[in-house]
Parts: structure tokens; C-alpha cells; sequence
């Protein structure tokens, strides 16, 4: 599928980076339901997190949003699996061809079945460490809203969120235990001013959906998901040399280092995610 397609989602015409062809494997009509929250966060949630994830999920399909994540182990995963037990309709954007999910589980058969897959990796792509937190710019530009649930410090899902934020959307986050590591990310995005969120009801009203009472739904590789926390960049990077001294963009960084602008972006969010620099407003990076 490319753009102009009936089903392209018009959202990705507009973000960092946009695909140039995009697979799907599914209920391809979802691709036109609006509207799309996104439920992300960590591989490894507590108890808390996972009854969370679902928690919002169930109540937000039943109240017609479109449920979109990652398909990862954890939040991901209790996310996908309550909007498909309400009946309700959701949307995996996958760091690896449609082909080949990553990880492999009863979900994914499900997920063809009476949800989406999607990607812009073409079949046969294995799935990549450096592809997933790639793939997370096209998880927020499919949402109108990006909830993270339980996130390490150096997230994945943080990434996920900043893009959002980029994009005009907007960005909850649920509290959590103050000694628990994985509510570090959660906290951080809250003091960057991140919505915190308790009740799925808040998030229900934001879309102006009815509310889950009045509505039905319309009807190990361990570091393999990039969400890993100090994922490592490059010892040597020729972006870090261009950004000494200055603010810029990934096209302005493409053009200067004279490579592909999907290099640049893989580069950009490996240096994020060690901490090596930092992402603006309006899609501008500096060293940290």
C-alpha cells in the first residue's frame, strides 16, 4: 500500500520520517477508524501495570476508540488482548514484516484474525533491535491520544510520546509507586507536563466518545523490542559532531551527513535512548 491509497492514513503524510509503502495483514478497514489511542509501555510490567494496560483498554474499545501498540511482551501485549476480548478493535504497528511478529505468541493469529497488523517493513524483514523504537513514530501518528502506562526512565515509550507531542497529540501517563523503576518514565513525562491520568472515563471524555456505560465497540530475545532501557548508540557518531554547537532538525542532520534520512532517524533515536541527546519541540535535536 502507498500513499493515496484509500486506506493510507492520511496522519502519516504529515510525520517525521514518513513511510513510503506500508504492509497490513488483517481487518484492514480498522485503518479507517477514528479514534486511536495508543497504549504503550514496558516489557516487564508489575501487577499494577498489566491489570492497568488492560484496565484502559477494555474501557476504551468498549467506548469505540481503536486500541494501537506495539504487539511487544507486557503493556503492549495485556493491550491488544482486553480490546479483543470486549470485541473491541485494535491495531499492531510491528518492527518487522507482517510476515514475521515479533514476538510470536496466540495473540498474533487473534490479532489477524479480528485486528490489524501493520507495518512499513516489507514481508520477509526480520525483526531488528533498532526497528522497533522506529516503529514508534507510526504508533503516534496513528493516535489522536498516547497513553503510557509503565515506562523505565530511558523508555521506548518515552520516545513514543515525544513524537506525539510533536505531532499536536496528546500524551497521558499513569503515577505510579515513587520506588518502583518502572514509573521513572511515567514521572518524567509528568514533569514535562504529560496529563496524569487515573480513570479511563478522562480520556473518553477528551475524545468526546460516549462513555463505556452508554456504548458498546464498534464492532526471547530479550532486547529485541528497542524499549530497552540505555540501549546503546554508536561509540563514534558523525550526527554528535554535527550537533556540537548547534540545534537541528533530522532533515537538516540527512543533509549535512549525506545519508538517508532512515539512517538518521535510527541513529537519532539510539542516541536518545543512551542518553547522548536529547529531542525538542518541532522535531529538533541537541547533545545532551
Amino acid at each position: 500500500m502507498v500513499p493515496g491509497n484509500s486506506l493510507w492514513p492520511p496522519e502519516f503524510d504529515h510525520i517525521e520520517g514518513a513511510p513510503r509503502e506500508l504492509w497490513i495483514r488483517g481487518r484492514h478497514e480498522l485503518l479507517r477508524w477514528r479514534p486511536c489511542v495508543a497504549i504503550v509501555g514496558t516489557r516487564a510490567p508489575t501487577p499494577y501495570g498489566q491489570a492497568q494496560a488492560a484496565r484502559f483498554a477494555r474501557a476504551l474499545a468498549t467506548a469505540g476508540a481503536v486500541i494501537v501498540s506495539g504487539l511487544a511482551r507486557g503493556v503492549d501485549h495485556a493491550a491488544h488482548e482486553a480490546a479483543l476480548e470486549v470485541g473491541g478493535a485494535t491495531i499492531a504497528v510491528l518492527g518487522s514484516g507482517v510476515d514475521q511478529p515479533w514476538p510470536a505468541s496466540p495473540l498474533v493469529e487473534r490479532m489477524v484474525a479480528n485486528g490489524l497488523l501493520l507495518s512499513e517493513f516489507e514481508p520477509g524483514t526480520a525483526p531488528r533491535r533498532h526497528f522497533f523504537p522506529l516503529r514508534n513514530r507510526l504508533i503516534a501518528g496513528l493516535a489522536q491520544y498516547v497513553l503510557v502506562v509503565e515506562a523505565a526512565y530511558a523508555s521506548g515509550s518515552l520516545i513514543t510520546a515525544r513524537w506525539a507531542i510533536d505531532q499536536g497529540k496528546q500524551v497521558g501517563a499513569l503515577p505510579g509507586r515513587i520506588d518502583h523503576p518502572m514509573a521513572r518514565g511515567c514521572h518524567r513525562l509528568l514533569r514535562e507536563g504529560a496529563l496524569l491520568v487515573e480513570d479511563p472515563e478522562e480520556i473518553v471524555r477528551e475524545l468526546g466518545l460516549a462513555s463505556p456505560g452508554q456504548s458498546t465497540a464498534t464492532t526471547d530475545a530479550a532486547t529485541a523490542d528497542g524499549a530497552t532501557s540505555g540501549a546503546n548508540a554508536p561509540p563514534e557518531s558523525a550526527l554528535l559532531a554535527l550537533l556540537v554547537g548547534e540545534t537541528l532538525s533530522a532533515e537538516e542532520l540527512r543533509e549535512r551527513a549525506n545519508r538517508p534520512l532512515s539512517e538518521v532517524l535510527v541513529e537519532l533515536v539510539e542516541l536518545e535512548l543512551a542518553g547522548r541527546v536529547r529531542r525538542l519541540p518541532g522535531g529538533l535535536y541537541r547533545r545532551e
